[in-house]
């Protein structure tokens, strides 16, 4: 099995052990922050699907549950830990250990990716075979890293936006990292904004990722 596959077999995993049905109330109550957060997403857009991949992301990696009094990834690698093998545990300790953030694309080849954090500066290869469609050099995109097998691998949600928003958001990062200023709301500033430049093909890209309008 590939690197690819066993990390998308165990994030399968991870969902269905988390989101049971005695948790759904839980799993609503995320879903409305996760909207407010990333701009609420309706089933005519083109990011729905995407966009459904990152709340569950954020669910499982991010967000520490009521009933865990931890986030789920790391409520489920305590629990391998007690009861698994050593090898086991470490496959899901994985999930608990992901990179959320804001990358600059630097380099394109047939193994991978090469990126530049934009919230530290930090230069990272990410392995992936397959082609990226629609992604080119100097591209922004909002991604999750995952490490996997001794490889820093993608996750399956993504936020690509638009090539002529990358020097805006890049040189908003950049004000942002010098006034020690965290990445999260910015990132998620940036993910409202891909939505209203897909559902308002009439107004600049450039006018929509302004960041001096306030």
């Amino acid at each position: 099995m590939s690197a690819a596959a066993g990390l998308s077999q165990t994030f399968d995993a991870l969902v269905k052990w988390a989101m049971t049905p005695e948790r759904q109330d839980d799993v609503v109550a995320a879903r409305a922050e996760y909207s407010k957060l990333a701009g609420e997403v309706f089933d005519e857009d083109r990011q729905l699907e995407l966009r459904l991949a990152g709340f569950l992301e954020y669910y499982l990696c991010d967000r520490p549950a009521p009933w865990a009094n931890a986030t789920p990834a790391r409520a489920r690698y305590l629990e391998a830990l007690r009861s698994g093998p050593p090898a086991e545990a470490s496959t899901w300790r994985a999930f608990t250990e992901t990179w959320h953030g804001l990358f600059r694309v630097l380099g394109l080849d047939d193994g991978g990716v090469r990126l530049l954090a934009l919230a530290s500066r930090t230069e990272v290869q990410v392995v992936e075979r397959r082609t990226l469609h629609g992604l080119s050099m100097g591209d922004v995109l909002e991604a999750r890293l995952v490490p996997f097998e001794g490889a820093l691998n993608f996750s399956g949600a993504w936020v690509w936006h638009p090539h002529e928003a990358a020097a805006s958001i890049a040189a908003e990062a950049e004000r942002r990292r010098l006034a020690g200023l965290p990445e999260r709301e910015f990132l998620y500033d940036c993910a409202r904004r891909s939505l209203k430049a897909d559902r308002y093909r009439q107004i600049a890209i450039e006018k929509i990722y302004d960041f001096s309008a306030r």
